[in-house]
C-alpha cells in the first residue's frame, strides 16, 4: 500500500501524499456497512478512528437533536482534535466528508435493503425515511463532491465486508475505475416511492 512502485509499473494515484500520511473518510448514509468494513481494515492492520466515539471521548458533542434522537458533534473543533499516528488513516462516520480529509469514500447501499438494515436497528419510522430519502438523492456524495475532487462510491448492497475492504485499498492503490460519483443510481427506486 503506498509503498515506492517499482519502475514501469502503475503510478500511485496520490504519490504526494505519501509523505505526509493519507486520512480517507469513510462515510454513507448510515446502515451502508461502514463500521463492518471499519473492523474489517482493523483486522487488516489499518488506522481507523470512529468518529462518534472520538466525539464522545474527546467531549465534542454540542447538542442533541430530540427529534431525531441523535446527538449533534462540533465537526469544526472534532476536525482540529484528530491525530493519526499513520500513513493510512480511515476516519468512519456519516459526517467524515465534512473533516479535512485527502479523499472520501461513499459506501451506498440499495433504499430495500437499507430500509431492513435501519429496522433491523429499531429505527422509528421517521428517521428510517429520512436516511431512505438521503441515500436514495445521494446526499452524501453530494456534499463530498463539494468539499474536494477525490470521492469514490462503492456498492455494498450485496457485498460482504471482507470485498467491500478489499475494494476500499483498490481505490487507494489507484485502480478507481467504475468508482466515480455518480455512477451508482436509485432514481428508479425513488419514483416507485410516489
Amino acid at each position: 500500500m503506498f509503498s515506492p512502485r517499482e519502475r514501469g509499473s502503475e503510478p500511485l494515484i496520490y504519490p504526494a501524499l505519501v509523505l505526509r500520511g493519507v486520512l480517507v473518510a469513510l462515510t454513507g448514509t448510515p446502515g451502508t456497512g461502514k463500521s463492518s468494513v471499519a473492523s474489517e481494515l482493523e483486522r487488516r492492520g489499518y488506522y481507523v478512528v470512529r468518529l462518534d466515539r472520538f466525539a464522545e471521548e474527546h467531549k465534542l458533542i454540542s447538542g442533541f437533536d430530540a427529534a431525531r434522537g441523535t446527538r449533534e458533534v462540533d465537526i469544526e473543533a472534532l476536525d482540529r482534535e484528530i491525530r493519526v499516528p499513520a500513513k493510512v488513516g480511515f476516519l468512519v462516520g456519516h459526517y467524515a466528508h465534512r473533516l479535512s480529509v485527502d479523499l472520501t469514500i461513499v459506501l451506498r447501499c440499495h433504499p430495500r435493503v437499507l430500509r431492513d438494515r435501519l429496522q433491523g436497528r429499531g429505527w422509528p419510522e421517521g428517521k428510517i425515511k429520512e436516511n431512505l430519502e438521503a441515500e436514495a438523492i445521494d446526499t452524501i456524495t453530494q456534499e463530498a463532491t463539494a468539499r474536494g475532487p477525490f470521492v469514490y462510491e462503492i456498492e455494498t448492497t450485496k457485498g460482504t465486508p471482507e470485498v467491500v475492504a478489499g475494494v476500499v485499498l483498490e481505490i487507494l492503490q489507484g485502480k478507481t475505475q467504475g468508482r466515480e460519483p455518480g455512477r451508482i443510481d436509485w432514481t428508479d427506486e425513488v419514483l416507485s416511492w410516489y
